[in-house]
Protein backbone atom coordinates (compact mmCIF):
# COMPACT_ATOMS: atom_id res chain seq x y z
CA UNK A 1 0.00 0.00 0.00
CA UNK A 2 2.55 2.17 0.64
CA UNK A 3 4.05 1.44 -2.54
CA UNK A 4 1.68 2.07 -3.86
CA UNK A 5 0.67 5.91 -2.41
CA UNK A 6 4.30 6.60 -2.82
CA UNK A 7 3.97 6.14 -6.50
CA UNK A 8 0.74 7.73 -6.99
CA UNK A 9 2.71 10.93 -5.33
CA UNK A 10 5.27 10.90 -7.03
CA UNK A 11 6.13 13.96 -9.38
CA UNK A 12 8.47 12.23 -11.61
CA UNK A 13 6.77 9.48 -12.48
CA UNK A 14 3.40 11.78 -13.56
CA UNK A 15 5.73 12.71 -16.26
CA UNK A 16 7.60 9.08 -17.34
CA UNK A 17 6.84 9.78 -21.16
CA UNK A 18 7.28 12.57 -23.35
CA UNK A 19 5.74 15.00 -25.86
CA UNK A 20 5.02 13.75 -29.34
CA UNK A 21 7.29 15.37 -32.08
CA UNK A 22 5.70 18.63 -33.68
CA UNK A 23 2.45 18.93 -31.40
CA UNK A 24 3.06 20.46 -28.08
CA UNK A 25 -0.09 19.41 -26.97
CA UNK A 26 0.39 15.45 -26.59
CA UNK A 27 1.90 13.55 -24.07
CA UNK A 28 3.04 9.43 -24.42
CA UNK A 29 5.08 6.88 -23.01
CA UNK A 30 5.38 4.66 -26.03
CA UNK A 31 5.72 0.97 -24.56
CA UNK A 32 5.71 0.15 -20.53
CA UNK A 33 5.39 -3.21 -18.80
CA UNK A 34 2.62 -4.72 -16.64
CA UNK A 35 1.91 -8.20 -14.98
CA UNK A 36 0.27 -9.66 -18.05
CA UNK A 37 2.26 -7.90 -20.61
CA UNK A 38 2.66 -4.08 -22.23
CA UNK A 39 0.35 -1.25 -21.70
CA UNK A 40 1.05 2.68 -23.90
CA UNK A 41 -0.47 5.58 -23.14
CA UNK A 42 -1.40 8.86 -24.72
CA UNK A 43 -3.01 11.64 -24.04
CA UNK A 44 -3.56 14.80 -26.19
CA UNK A 45 -5.24 18.19 -24.80
CA UNK A 46 -7.65 20.47 -26.47
CA UNK A 47 -9.38 22.21 -23.54
CA UNK A 48 -7.77 25.59 -21.84
CA UNK A 49 -6.72 23.27 -18.81
CA UNK A 50 -6.68 19.36 -19.32
CA UNK A 51 -9.66 18.15 -18.25
CA UNK A 52 -8.78 14.05 -18.56
CA UNK A 53 -6.75 12.60 -16.23
CA UNK A 54 -5.43 9.22 -16.81
CA UNK A 55 -3.23 6.83 -14.65
CA UNK A 56 -2.12 2.79 -14.77
CA UNK A 57 -0.91 1.63 -11.62
CA UNK A 58 1.11 -1.97 -12.46
CA UNK A 59 2.22 -4.51 -9.83
CA UNK A 60 3.73 -8.04 -10.29
CA UNK A 61 0.04 -9.16 -9.50
CA UNK A 62 -2.46 -7.21 -10.86
CA UNK A 63 -2.83 -3.56 -13.20
CA UNK A 64 -5.31 -0.86 -12.69
CA UNK A 65 -6.00 1.44 -14.85
CA UNK A 66 -7.99 4.77 -15.10
CA UNK A 67 -9.10 7.30 -17.30
CA UNK A 68 -11.40 10.02 -16.10
CA UNK A 69 -12.99 12.62 -18.31
CA UNK A 70 -13.96 15.84 -16.58
CA UNK A 71 -16.39 18.14 -17.81
CA UNK A 72 -16.77 21.91 -15.76
CA UNK A 73 -13.56 22.29 -15.04
CA UNK A 74 -10.30 19.65 -14.50
CA UNK A 75 -11.13 19.55 -10.41
CA UNK A 76 -13.16 16.13 -10.52
CA UNK A 77 -11.28 14.36 -12.50
CA UNK A 78 -7.97 15.63 -10.89
CA UNK A 79 -9.93 14.36 -7.29
CA UNK A 80 -10.44 10.84 -8.67
CA UNK A 81 -6.90 10.49 -10.23
CA UNK A 82 -5.71 11.25 -6.68
CA UNK A 83 -8.24 9.16 -4.47
CA UNK A 84 -9.64 6.67 -6.32
CA UNK A 85 -6.86 3.94 -6.78
CA UNK A 86 -5.71 4.15 -2.83
CA UNK A 87 -9.63 3.31 -1.69
CA UNK A 88 -9.67 0.44 -4.27
CA UNK A 89 -6.52 -0.83 -2.73
CA UNK A 90 -7.88 0.09 0.84
CA UNK A 91 -11.10 -2.03 0.24
CA UNK A 92 -9.65 -4.55 -1.34
CA UNK A 93 -7.19 -5.47 1.18
CA UNK A 94 -9.93 -5.26 3.69
CA UNK A 95 -11.97 -8.19 1.70
CA UNK A 96 -9.50 -10.11 0.53
CA UNK A 97 -9.34 -9.04 -2.83
CA UNK A 98 -10.92 -7.37 -5.77
CA UNK A 99 -15.25 -7.80 -6.66
CA UNK A 100 -17.84 -5.69 -7.29
CA UNK A 101 -18.90 -4.93 -3.85
CA UNK A 102 -15.03 -3.60 -3.72
CA UNK A 103 -15.56 -1.19 -6.35
CA UNK A 104 -18.60 -0.01 -5.98
CA UNK A 105 -17.21 1.18 -2.21
CA UNK A 106 -14.01 2.57 -3.74
CA UNK A 107 -16.45 4.83 -6.29
CA UNK A 108 -18.80 5.30 -3.38
CA UNK A 109 -16.21 6.77 -0.87
CA UNK A 110 -14.56 9.18 -3.81
CA UNK A 111 -18.19 10.44 -4.53
CA UNK A 112 -18.44 11.44 -1.12
CA UNK A 113 -15.02 12.56 -0.19
CA UNK A 114 -15.45 14.54 -3.28
CA UNK A 115 -18.96 16.01 -1.99
CA UNK A 116 -17.53 16.44 1.42
CA UNK A 117 -14.58 19.15 -0.74
CA UNK A 118 -17.67 21.22 -2.53
CA UNK A 119 -19.17 21.59 0.65
CA UNK A 120 -15.92 22.60 2.01
CA UNK A 121 -15.33 24.66 -0.82
CA UNK A 122 -18.57 26.20 -2.15
CA UNK A 123 -18.00 29.61 -0.34
CA UNK A 124 -15.30 30.42 -2.04
CA UNK A 125 -15.21 28.45 -4.79
CA UNK A 126 -18.84 28.08 -6.05
CA UNK A 127 -17.85 27.28 -9.46
CA UNK A 128 -17.05 23.64 -7.96
CA UNK A 129 -20.68 22.21 -7.29
CA UNK A 130 -20.79 22.26 -11.22
CA UNK A 131 -17.41 20.40 -11.86
CA UNK A 132 -18.03 16.72 -12.49
CA UNK A 133 -16.06 13.73 -14.33
CA UNK A 134 -16.81 10.62 -15.94
CA UNK A 135 -14.50 7.70 -14.53
CA UNK A 136 -13.44 4.39 -15.83
CA UNK A 137 -11.62 2.06 -14.58
CA UNK A 138 -10.24 -1.04 -15.64
CA UNK A 139 -8.46 -4.00 -12.96
CA UNK A 140 -6.78 -7.04 -13.83
CA UNK A 141 -5.95 -9.58 -11.17
CA UNK A 142 -5.70 -13.51 -11.45
CA UNK A 143 -6.57 -13.41 -14.75
CA UNK A 144 -10.26 -11.74 -14.09
CA UNK A 145 -11.19 -8.41 -15.94
CA UNK A 146 -13.20 -5.93 -14.22
CA UNK A 147 -14.66 -2.94 -15.70
CA UNK A 148 -16.28 -0.22 -14.12
CA UNK A 149 -17.26 3.40 -15.57
CA UNK A 150 -19.30 5.91 -15.02
CA UNK A 151 -20.21 8.11 -18.05
CA UNK A 152 -19.46 7.52 -21.28
CA UNK A 153 -15.71 6.70 -21.53
CA UNK A 154 -15.57 3.54 -23.03
CA UNK A 155 -13.66 -0.11 -22.78
CA UNK A 156 -13.01 -2.21 -25.76
CA UNK A 157 -11.75 -5.49 -26.29
CA UNK A 158 -10.22 -7.12 -29.44
CA UNK A 159 -10.30 -11.22 -29.33
CA UNK A 160 -8.96 -12.84 -32.37
CA UNK A 161 -11.77 -14.05 -34.40
CA UNK A 162 -12.79 -17.62 -34.28
CA UNK A 163 -13.04 -20.68 -37.23
CA UNK A 164 -11.91 -19.51 -40.48
CA UNK A 165 -11.22 -15.75 -39.41
CA UNK A 166 -8.57 -16.40 -36.91
CA UNK A 167 -6.21 -13.80 -38.79
CA UNK A 168 -8.72 -11.38 -37.80
CA UNK A 169 -9.82 -9.43 -34.92
CA UNK A 170 -13.55 -8.64 -33.51
CA UNK A 171 -14.02 -5.37 -31.48
CA UNK A 172 -16.10 -6.21 -27.96
CA UNK A 173 -17.16 -3.51 -26.06
CA UNK A 174 -17.04 -3.79 -22.44
CA UNK A 175 -18.61 -0.48 -20.55
CA UNK A 176 -21.80 0.73 -20.85
CA UNK A 177 -21.94 4.76 -22.80
CA UNK A 178 -24.11 6.65 -20.18
CA UNK A 179 -25.05 8.95 -22.18
CA UNK A 180 -28.66 10.32 -22.90
CA UNK A 181 -27.86 10.85 -26.73
CA UNK A 182 -28.28 6.38 -26.49
CA UNK A 183 -31.76 5.85 -26.49
CA UNK A 184 -31.76 3.06 -24.13
CA UNK A 185 -29.89 5.56 -21.64
CA UNK A 186 -32.53 8.35 -22.48
CA UNK A 187 -35.97 5.98 -21.95
CA UNK A 188 -33.77 5.25 -18.22
CA UNK A 189 -33.71 8.77 -17.23
CA UNK A 190 -37.52 9.15 -18.37
CA UNK A 191 -38.73 6.58 -16.53
CA UNK A 192 -36.62 7.22 -13.23
CA UNK A 193 -38.49 10.61 -13.70
CA UNK A 194 -42.42 10.08 -14.79
CA UNK A 195 -43.75 13.76 -13.53
CA UNK A 196 -40.90 15.55 -14.87
CA UNK A 197 -41.24 16.11 -18.93
CA UNK A 198 -38.29 18.37 -19.58
CA UNK A 199 -36.15 15.62 -17.75
CA UNK A 200 -34.60 15.02 -20.75
CA UNK A 201 -34.12 17.44 -24.09
CA UNK A 202 -32.64 18.06 -27.06
CA UNK A 203 -30.28 21.18 -26.67
CA UNK A 204 -27.43 22.65 -28.92
CA UNK A 205 -27.33 19.69 -31.47
CA UNK A 206 -27.76 16.77 -28.79
CA UNK A 207 -30.01 14.86 -25.57
CA UNK A 208 -29.29 16.55 -22.64
CA UNK A 209 -30.58 16.04 -19.10
CA UNK A 210 -32.25 19.13 -17.96
CA UNK A 211 -30.89 20.59 -20.85
CA UNK A 212 -27.54 20.79 -19.31
CA UNK A 213 -25.44 17.36 -19.25
CA UNK A 214 -25.00 14.68 -21.75
CA UNK A 215 -23.84 12.12 -19.12
CA UNK A 216 -25.92 10.28 -16.74
CA UNK A 217 -23.79 9.09 -14.71
CA UNK A 218 -20.64 10.86 -12.53
CA UNK A 219 -18.74 11.73 -10.01
CA UNK A 220 -19.07 15.12 -9.22
CA UNK A 221 -21.94 17.24 -10.41
CA UNK A 222 -23.23 17.73 -6.86
CA UNK A 223 -25.78 20.73 -8.31
CA UNK A 224 -27.55 17.76 -9.92
CA UNK A 225 -27.66 15.58 -7.09
CA UNK A 226 -28.47 17.42 -4.02
CA UNK A 227 -31.26 19.63 -4.33
CA UNK A 228 -29.80 21.69 -1.30
CA UNK A 229 -26.95 23.18 -3.45
CA UNK A 230 -29.54 24.90 -5.52
CA UNK A 231 -31.33 26.56 -3.10
CA UNK A 232 -27.98 27.62 -1.85
CA UNK A 233 -27.63 31.42 -2.16
CA UNK A 234 -23.98 31.61 -3.05
CA UNK A 235 -24.51 28.61 -5.51
CA UNK A 236 -27.51 30.97 -7.14
CA UNK A 237 -25.36 33.53 -7.54
CA UNK A 238 -22.27 31.97 -9.56
CA UNK A 239 -25.18 30.23 -12.08
CA UNK A 240 -28.21 29.40 -13.35
CA UNK A 241 -29.91 26.71 -10.60
CA UNK A 242 -31.90 23.70 -11.18
CA UNK A 243 -34.89 23.36 -9.64
CA UNK A 244 -34.79 19.71 -8.44
CA UNK A 245 -37.26 17.28 -6.60
CA UNK A 246 -34.63 14.54 -6.76
CA UNK A 247 -31.16 13.66 -7.81
CA UNK A 248 -30.91 13.59 -11.88
CA UNK A 249 -27.58 11.73 -12.27
CA UNK A 250 -25.97 9.47 -9.96
CA UNK A 251 -22.52 7.48 -9.09
CA UNK A 252 -23.48 4.19 -9.36
CA UNK A 253 -21.32 2.55 -12.11
CA UNK A 254 -21.91 0.07 -14.23
CA UNK A 255 -19.73 -3.16 -13.76
CA UNK A 256 -18.76 -6.34 -16.00
CA UNK A 257 -16.37 -9.25 -14.53
CA UNK A 258 -15.09 -11.89 -17.10
CA UNK A 259 -12.49 -14.50 -17.07
CA UNK A 260 -10.26 -13.19 -19.64
CA UNK A 261 -9.41 -16.49 -22.46
CA UNK A 262 -6.59 -17.39 -24.62
CA UNK A 263 -7.98 -15.23 -27.58
CA UNK A 264 -8.13 -12.08 -25.72
CA UNK A 265 -5.61 -9.87 -27.08
CA UNK A 266 -5.88 -6.46 -25.92
CA UNK A 267 -7.76 -3.46 -24.00
CA UNK A 268 -8.41 0.13 -25.61
CA UNK A 269 -9.49 2.67 -22.65
CA UNK A 270 -10.41 5.71 -23.93
CA UNK A 271 -12.48 9.15 -23.16
CA UNK A 272 -15.13 9.87 -25.19
CA UNK A 273 -12.72 12.29 -27.69
CA UNK A 274 -11.44 9.09 -29.35
CA UNK A 275 -14.90 7.30 -30.10
CA UNK A 276 -16.46 10.37 -31.22
CA UNK A 277 -13.85 10.03 -33.70
CA UNK A 278 -13.24 6.18 -34.55
CA UNK A 279 -15.28 3.18 -34.17
CA UNK A 280 -15.01 0.32 -31.98
CA UNK A 281 -13.58 -1.82 -35.10
CA UNK A 282 -11.59 0.76 -36.20
CA UNK A 283 -9.75 0.99 -32.93
CA UNK A 284 -9.19 -2.38 -32.59
CA UNK A 285 -7.96 -2.81 -36.36
CA UNK A 286 -5.30 -0.28 -35.89
CA UNK A 287 -4.11 -1.82 -32.55
CA UNK A 288 -4.02 -5.60 -34.24
CA UNK A 289 -2.31 -4.34 -37.31
CA UNK A 290 0.26 -2.51 -36.14
CA UNK A 291 3.52 -2.53 -34.01
CA UNK A 292 3.20 -2.09 -29.64
CA UNK A 293 5.41 0.51 -29.38
CA UNK A 294 3.66 4.18 -29.22
CA UNK A 295 0.16 2.38 -30.36
CA UNK A 296 -1.64 4.69 -28.00
CA UNK A 297 -0.25 7.64 -29.79
CA UNK A 298 -0.98 6.12 -33.31
CA UNK A 299 -4.89 5.76 -31.87
CA UNK A 300 -4.65 9.59 -31.01
CA UNK A 301 -3.18 10.73 -34.19
CA UNK A 302 -5.38 8.57 -36.21
CA UNK A 303 -8.88 10.49 -34.71
CA UNK A 304 -7.07 14.30 -34.55
CA UNK A 305 -6.39 12.94 -38.54
CA UNK A 306 -10.50 12.41 -38.96
CA UNK A 307 -10.99 15.75 -37.21
CA UNK A 308 -8.75 17.35 -40.04
CA UNK A 309 -10.73 15.12 -42.83
CA UNK A 310 -14.38 16.14 -41.27
CA UNK A 311 -13.05 19.95 -41.44
CA UNK A 312 -10.86 19.67 -44.58
CA UNK A 313 -7.83 20.39 -43.21
CA UNK A 314 -4.57 19.16 -43.23
CA UNK A 315 -3.50 16.99 -39.48
CA UNK A 316 -1.09 19.64 -39.56
CA UNK A 317 -3.11 22.55 -39.13
CA UNK A 318 -4.62 20.81 -36.56
CA UNK A 319 -1.64 20.67 -34.77
CA UNK A 320 -0.70 24.15 -34.35
CA UNK A 321 -4.25 25.02 -33.40
CA UNK A 322 -3.51 26.64 -30.03
CA UNK A 323 -5.42 24.87 -26.53
CA UNK A 324 -8.78 26.29 -25.95
CA UNK A 325 -9.63 27.30 -29.54
CA UNK A 326 -8.82 23.77 -30.42
CA UNK A 327 -11.25 22.20 -28.44
CA UNK A 328 -13.70 23.71 -31.03
CA UNK A 329 -12.03 20.54 -33.43
CA UNK A 330 -12.01 17.83 -30.85
CA UNK A 331 -12.16 17.43 -27.42
CA UNK A 332 -9.28 15.78 -24.80
CA UNK A 333 -8.27 12.54 -25.76
CA UNK A 334 -6.62 9.75 -23.54
CA UNK A 335 -5.82 6.15 -24.49
CA UNK A 336 -4.65 3.45 -23.01
CA UNK A 337 -3.97 -0.17 -24.60
CA UNK A 338 -3.05 -2.79 -22.23
CA UNK A 339 -1.67 -5.98 -23.94
CA UNK A 340 -3.45 -9.26 -22.80
CA UNK A 341 -0.02 -11.65 -22.68
CA UNK A 342 -0.05 -13.64 -19.28
CA UNK A 343 -2.84 -16.41 -20.04
CA UNK A 344 -1.84 -16.84 -23.11
CA UNK A 345 1.42 -18.53 -21.88
CA UNK A 346 3.82 -15.86 -23.59
CA UNK A 347 7.50 -15.93 -22.69
CA UNK A 348 7.05 -11.84 -23.03
CA UNK A 349 5.15 -11.81 -19.68
CA UNK A 350 8.17 -13.92 -17.83
CA UNK A 351 10.19 -10.89 -18.13
CA UNK A 352 7.58 -8.24 -18.12
CA UNK A 353 6.19 -9.73 -14.74
CA UNK A 354 9.25 -9.10 -13.38
CA UNK A 355 9.31 -5.08 -14.61
CA UNK A 356 5.92 -4.47 -13.51
CA UNK A 357 6.05 -1.94 -10.57
CA UNK A 358 4.78 1.51 -10.43
CA UNK A 359 2.38 3.98 -11.24
CA UNK A 360 2.24 5.92 -14.78
CA UNK A 361 0.44 9.22 -14.80
CA UNK A 362 -0.08 11.66 -17.21
CA UNK A 363 0.66 15.01 -17.19
CA UNK A 364 -1.62 17.25 -15.40
CA UNK A 365 -1.51 19.72 -17.76
CA UNK A 366 0.43 18.67 -20.94
CA UNK A 367 0.90 22.13 -22.33
CA UNK A 368 2.46 23.29 -18.96
CA UNK A 369 3.79 19.88 -18.72
CA UNK A 370 4.44 20.92 -14.96
CA UNK A 371 2.85 17.87 -13.43
CA UNK A 372 3.36 19.48 -9.85
CA UNK A 373 2.82 23.10 -9.95
CA UNK A 374 -0.70 23.59 -11.31
CA UNK A 375 -1.83 20.30 -9.16
CA UNK A 376 -1.06 21.60 -5.88
CA UNK A 377 -2.31 25.01 -6.62
CA UNK A 378 -5.08 23.60 -7.76
CA UNK A 379 -5.99 21.54 -5.70
CA UNK A 380 -5.13 23.10 -1.99
CA UNK A 381 -8.61 22.48 -1.25
CA UNK A 382 -9.03 19.23 -2.75
CA UNK A 383 -6.23 17.45 -0.74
Amino acid sequence: MMMMLRSLSRPLERCLGVRAGGDALMWHADLKPHASGDFSIAVVQANNCLEDQSQVFASPFATYVGVYDGHGGPEASRFVNKHLFPFLHKFATEQGGLSADVIKKAFNATEEEFLRLVKRSLPVRPQIASVGSCCLVGAISNDVLYVANLGDSRAVLGRKASGDKENTVVAERLSTDHNVGVEEVRKEVEELHPDDSHIVVYTRGVWRIKGIIQVSRSIGDVYLKKPEFYRDPIFQQFGNPVPLKRPVITAEPSILIRKLKPQDQFLIFASDGLWEQLSDEAAVNIVFKNPRAGIAKRLVRAAIQEVAKKREMRYSDIKKIEKGIRRHFHDDITVIVIYLDKHRGSSRNKRTKQNAMGCTMAPVDIYSFNADGGDEDLLQTIS
